[in-house]
């Protein structure tokens, strides 16, 4: 990334954090260097600023359809702010940090709780119902309908987080919830990330759960 784009994502973050949490730039760029350096720690390899940027790329195109873009883009931010492979509350704890950090600041209450529940939908175990939030989760797995070298590559990022794990601890556990995208009556929630992405999406877990049965993880017909 070059000097340009990096000064350019950090004055679009304080801007964002000025309209929406304190108007002193100082904190602002103080909650920035943070997240950097979060994103950056050793152990991630696709829970980065890489993906934090393709999230943003993706909510840029559809910003104008969400009710409150501005509590989308910050819980984007926010949303892998803590990661720790294999923890069941690394976005419960994301949601608490923004919370933490947001309560010295002059945000409404209410849209501190809006934020944090846009984070904590991130878990994908339950279907958003309002619609930001189904522009969230389909934001944060839009890359499942990148072309297939790309999402492939994404697979092997994320399963770099968990080498501690063997493949016999990891891959049960990730085919459960390729299966429950899989199964899904569409595989996004949203109209527009359904028509964007949604049979490339579809095409590349069908083409991930297949290699796992290659490998004998998986008994799908």
């Amino acid at each position: 990334m070059g000097a340009n784009t990096g000064k350019q994502e950090r004055e679009r973050f304080v801007a964002l954090w000025q309209r929406t949490l304190d108007h002193d730039p100082r904190r602002a760029e103080v909650a920035y260097a943070e997240l950097v350096q979060r994103y950056r720690e050793p152990h991630r390899h696709y829970h980065t600023l890489t993906h934090i940027r393709h999230c943003l790329r993706q909510f840029d195109q559809a910003v104008d359809l969400m009710d409150h873009p501005d509590a989308v883009e910050i819980a984007l931010w926010f949303h892998d702010a803590i990661y720790v492979p294999g923890a069941v509350d690394n976005e419960r704890r994301s949601a608490d940090l923004f919370q933490e950090w947001s309560a010295a600041t002059d945000a409404a209450a209410d849209f501190q709780e809006s934020v944090s529940d846009l984070v904590v939908a991130t878990t994908h175990r339950t279907p958003p119902l309002w619609r930001d939030g189904q522009f969230m989760v389909d934001i944060d797995l839009s890359s499942f309908g990148l072309p297939w070298e790309d999402c492939k590559q994404d697979g092997r990022r994320i399963r770099a987080e968990c080498a501690h794990l063997t493949d016999d601890q990891y891959y049960p556990g990730h085919l459960r919830f390729l299966l429950t995208l899989q199964n899904r009556p569409a595989f996004f929630f949203t109209d527009f990330f359904q028509q964007r992405y949604g049979p490339a999406a579809h095409d590349n877990i069908n083409r991930i759960v297949a290699n796992l049965a290659t490998l004998g993880y998986c008994d799908c017909p």
